[in-house]
């Protein structure tokens, strides 16, 4: 098997911006763009291979002609012929409704979904841009509901100014939202469950407001109360320097200036690279070889042994996640 590069999957949204395009170097015109959906096994929204013998194929047909070499033995005995993971590029331009997505007990009961367990990587922010991620005060679940009827639920959510290399991890049940001028990489579990909280009282072009979900929200919101919900890490230079470990997923940062080699050898896992910034030559124990250049990401198969990243730019920055 070879490092597998997809299609990127562009989906115009009501608070979508213009930086998605260019960052990817798409020769795309569409606009208002507020997602790359990177990588996707989701029904109906499923990634297609764009290099090599298996160009054309979708996501899902790939792991089925390769199983466990795809994704290693654990994750095929645990998700089958599923995809585990859900890749994507966000652009806010506004602000993203409040929302929370329910964890795998909840959303397998009333979708025969994975829960949306995820975590956010600031690409990039404009100036004063900012998110929401958990409650600042203790509140009930009554009073949650009555904050949402009359325009209080901001009030009581903590808020964050943002910047290039912040990092915040979403376990199912956290409230949150993006602010405008927010650009981010998401890693989330594949599902497409959102239950939408509160939308600003918003209208579309029809002049209609969008269907919230405040009575299925109530139930799968997680009501405790942080101190801090910022993922703090030390920025090294060289090295993987672990963001995030969950059930879900293992997601690393490289902030490479020279050559690196990859062990991956003892991993029963497939691994995802998704490049933030420069690009890099990357070269397997097989001998194939890849770009990888901003706005790319690559799959390499559990049956990688080993990859050397060699930078060919000036700053190469890449997530790296695995199950």
């Amino acid at each position: 098997m070879y490092p597998l590069k997809f299609e990127p999957i562009l989906k115009q949204t009501l608070w979508g911006g213009d930086k998605i395009v260019p960052f990817k170097h798409l020769n795309d015109r569409t606009t208002g763009v507020g997602e790359s959906w990177e990588l996707s096994g989701v029904e109906d929204n499923e990634s297609v291979v764009a290099n090599g013998s298996d160009k054309g194929l979708t996501l899902t047909e790939v792991v089925k002609k390769y199983r466990e070499e795809l994704v290693g033995e654990e994750n095929y005995a645990r998700f089958g012929n599923k995809f585990p993971l859900l890749i994507k590029f966000i652009d806010a331009k506004q602000d993203l409704s409040i929302q929370v997505h329910p964890g795998d007990e909840l959303a397998k009961k009333r979708h025969n979904s994975m829960g949306k367990t995820e975590m956010w990587y600031v690409v990039d922010a404009d100036k004063g841009a900012k998110l929401r991620s958990g409650f600042s005060e203790q509140i009930t679940p009554k009073e949650y509901k009555e904050r949402v009827y009359n325009n209080t639920i901001t009030d009581v959510l903590q808020e964050y100014e943002i910047h290039p290399g912040d990092v915040f991890f979403l376990p199912a049940g956290r409230i949150h939202s993006i602010g405008a001028g927010a650009f981010i990489a998401e890693i989330q579990q594949t599902s497409d469950v959102t239950y939408r909280i509160y939308d600003f009282n918003r209208k579309d072009d029809q002049g209609k407001t969008r269907e919230l979900h405040t009575d299925l929200a109530r139930e799968a919101i997680n009501y405790e109360v942080l101190d801090d919900y910022r993922t703090k890490y030390e920025a090294v230079q060289d090295e993987p320097v672990e963001l995030v470990a969950c059930p879900y997923f293992t997601t690393s940062i490289y902030d490479m200036t020279e050559e690196i080699s990859c062990d991956y050898s003892e991993l029963d896992s497939f691994v995802i690279l998704i490049c933030i910034e420069g690009s890099c030559k990357l070269t397997d124990n097989e001998g194939n070889e890849i770009q990888l250049s901003a706005g790319e990401t690559v799959l390499l198969p559990a049956t990688t042994q080993d990859v050397t990243l060699s930078p060919e730019s000036a700053g190469v920055k890449i997530l790296e996640t695995y199950v």
